[in-house]
């Protein structure tokens, strides 16, 4: 087992923050945003990073001024993240298209990416000098959707750091801007793909009417505080899971004949029991494992335009008692997850955008709930500017202490790792890792980064 060292004390000069506007003018109008966008849940800022290594052919290139002018061109396009939102009756959330534009950054760090390491990787510890929080730009009503800081290392190489207000679009819309940014960057008059608004087919029924379980939402009094009591006690370890480690918890703790079983539903179990078992909790609490569910793709799929970005997921929640789910094989922990999973379809989603409505706009419970992202397949580390691809780039983290996302890293040549970060108190998280070290330590090496508390 490897330890990562202590993260360097990096410091960046900031220049004058700038507002970019839409190349081209755009309609003026107010826009809904659909019930599925304006939940409690997400009202906060994406925070992504995208690091890139120095690249000979773009010397002499203006890295920042590129992407500001292709910011500006790929508005004209997204011309509602110029905007800014707005709140009505019932919470409700709108964007005002006034083009007052999206915030831009251009800042100088005194440090060469390669003497950073591996402790860029998620939660990264230089996350406030990378992507500033200017005064004005930290809230979601009122403030801009976006901004955006270039950071350049003295090496040559920077890193792009971007802060999204969810309730605009998830991680796989902002996926989609990003290659539509790429595009334009490249010379292309329009992006490949058009975005698509029409945030009214994820909205609410004219006669809202909850017809499916929502787990996801559902508090339970003592287990929230127990949680809530925990969150100023939290630290963050951030794990690694590659073929090997992949492979050793299959080899240990399937049963034999199992049958196939996809990377992420696998380690998604593992986490969930294993977690579990940490915390130490009452056999017979309930425990949740919510994760993400796109319905653009896979048997969820819904018929939305190929440009839709908003955000169009759910977040089903597994249910089990600590006692059963701790003590059953880990195929237990796995055959509910793809349960949870199966309920979602398009009356799932619909009901879900009524719930929002009935219980203005609820957010996820803190109830022994665990929720996970697998945003490892979106490929945001494949985003090619016309420089090369970035050597790491996804969602740095949570706002929520119960929330974990799932990067996808290079750590070796020819092969994609999966790192996360888990939060847990200190007693919970020693013996988590030693859980973990057990499994994978036999024929791989698990390495810990820094804690930060």
């Amino acid at each position: 087992m490897a330890i990562i060292p202590k993260p360097l004390v990096i410091s960046s000069s900031r220049r004058k923050p700038e507002l970019i506007v839409p190349q081209n003018k755009i309609p003026k109008k107010i826009l809904y945003l659909s019930d599925i966008d304006d939940q409690e849940g997400l009202r906060f800022q994406m925070p992504i990073l995208m690091f890139y290594k120095y690249n000979s052919s773009m010397k002499g290139k203006d890295h920042a001024k590129i992407i500001k002018d292709g910011l500006s061109k790929t508005l004209v396009f997204y011309y509602p993240l110029a905007g800014r939102i707005i709140e009505g009756p019932n919470r409700k959330l709108m964007v005002n298209c006034n083009s007052e534009g999206i915030m831009f950054i251009e800042a100088d760090a005194n440090v060469e990416l390669e003497k950073l390491g591996d402790s860029i990787l998620p939660p990264c510890p230089y996350l406030e000098e990378l992507l500033y929080n200017e005064p004005g730009s930290v809230g979601i009503i009122g403030c801009p959707l976006m901004l955006v800081q270039v950071t350049h290392f003295t090496c040559g190489g920077f890193v792009v750091g971007f802060k999204v207000n969810h309730t605009m679009m998830d991680a796989y819309g902002f996926k989609m801007f990003l290659n539509a940014l790429s595009e334009l960057i490249q010379g292309a008059s329009a992006p490949s793909i058009l975005p698509v608004w029409q945030r009214d087919l994820l909205s609410a029924r004219s006669s809202p009417c909850i017809t499916c379980t929502h787990n996801e939402f559902d508090e339970q009094v003592e287990s929230k505080f127990a949680w809530i009591a925990m969150e100023d006690k939290l630290i963050q370890h951030s794990f690694f899971f590659g073929n090997k480690e992949i492979k050793a918890i299959k080899d240990q703790l399937l049963e034999p004949g199992y049958g196939s079983i996809g990377r992420f539903e696998l380690l998604v179990a593992f986490l969930w029991k294993y977690r579990t078992i940490a915390l130490d909790i009452n056999p017979e609490e309930n425990v949740r494992l919510s994760y993400v569910v796109n319905v653009r793709v896979g048997p969820q799929k819904m018929e939305l335009p190929l440009g839709y970005y908003g955000n169009a997921f759910a977040t089903p929640a597994a249910v089990s008692k600590v006692g059963l789910l701790c003590s059953n094989p880990l195929t237990y922990a796995i055959e509910l997850i793809k349960q949870a999973k199966n309920q979602v379809n398009e009356e799932y989603i619909k009901s879900l955008a009524d719930y929002m409505v009935i219980n203005r706009r609820r957010t996820w419970t803190k109830s022994w709930n665990f929720l996970i992202t697998n945003d490892a397949i979106l490929g945001l580390d494949e985003v090619d500017f016309g420089w090369g691809k970035p050597i790491l780039g996804g969602v740095d983290r949570s706002p929520f202490s119960f929330a974990s996302f799932f990067w996808s890293f290079n750590k070796n040549i020819g092969e994609k790792s999966i790192v996360i970060a888990i939060n847990l108190p200190q007693q919970a998280m020693e013996k988590f890792q030693h859980l973990i070290h057990n499994f994978t330590s036999k024929n791989v090496e698990k390495i810990q980064l820094t804690s930060k508390i």
